[in-house]
């Protein structure tokens, strides 16, 4: 049974070897991710026709220069989401590939690329896009199981980093199995980093920066905790998800 205090312990010994590698592949995968949230452009530019169609109420010029605005701001959201998909995805798996290897001594940066060889990259793409249409539409069926499913699917990336070929469903299967009665602590361990957040805000947002390494070393000390009991379950295998028990060795 894992508790906040076990893996933000492990995660800290990680950090002490590794800080600055890992402060780096953390600051790789925000940038990299960019901004999802542009589903309500449509909406946008639907406001926008609004005001051509009733009264006419700016002049020419303005309308003119609304409209263009709204075109560009669509272009960039568009090549976010562009980027996201076909870069973000893969350095989001590879850079949970990389602290799963810290946690055994095995800090490579190297491992950001991990998608993007062999193969991998179209089996990566298509499961974490999958995950995230999923999360979107549960979303807006209701903002609640939005949540819930959003903690559901948390494992899937660290399943593909541990097996990319696994199956988009098989990922998915799993990582809802792996995180059956789980969430309400997943949240609380959530909970936990709003106060390092806080303070990363109240220093000009750049202490953010400084925090993300220590909560993403602490995710994947979770997920190793939510692998071992899924693979004691009978839910998964060592050998489906590519591991070697006898290599496994934990800081």
């Amino acid at each position: 049974m894992w508790t906040r205090e076990l893996i933000k312990t492990r995660a800290k010994e990680v950090l002490r070897f590794t800080y600055w590698k890992s402060f780096l592949v953390s600051l790789i995968i925000l940038i990299a991710g960019g901004s999802e949230n542009s589903w309500n452009f449509s909406n946008t530019r639907n406001n926008s026709d609004s005001y051509i169609n009733h009264g006419n109420s700016f002049p020419g010029e303005i309308i003119y220069v609304y409209n263009r605005f709204f075109a560009f701001l669509a272009s960039i959201i568009l090549i976010l989401i562009i980027l996201r998909i076909v870069i973000g995805y893969m350095l989001e798996v590879g850079g949970k590939k990389y602290f799963l290897k810290a946690s055994e001594k095995n800090a490579d940066i190297s491992y950001l690329g991990f998608c993007f060889k062999d193969g991998r990259y179209g089996q990566v793409l298509i499961t974490m896009f999958l995950k995230e249409v999923y999360t979107l539409l549960w979303t807006l069926l209701l903002i609640i199981p939005g949540i819930v499913k959003s903690y559901a699917y948390r494992m899937v990336p660290y399943i593909l980093a541990d097996n990319p070929g696994i199956g988009s469903n098989r990922a998915i299967e799993l990582s809802n199995e792996m995180t059956n009665g789980e969430k309400l602590d997943m949240f609380v361990l959530d909970l936990s980093f709003f106060g390092w957040y806080l303070l990363g805000v109240l220093l000009f947002g750049v202490g953010v920066l400084f925090v993300n390494p220590y909560k993403d070393a602490t995710m994947a000390e979770l997920y190793l905790e939510l692998r071992e009991n899924a693979i004691n379950k009978g839910f998964t295998t060592y050998d489906e998800l590519n591991l070697q028990k006898e290599n496994i060795n934990y800081i």
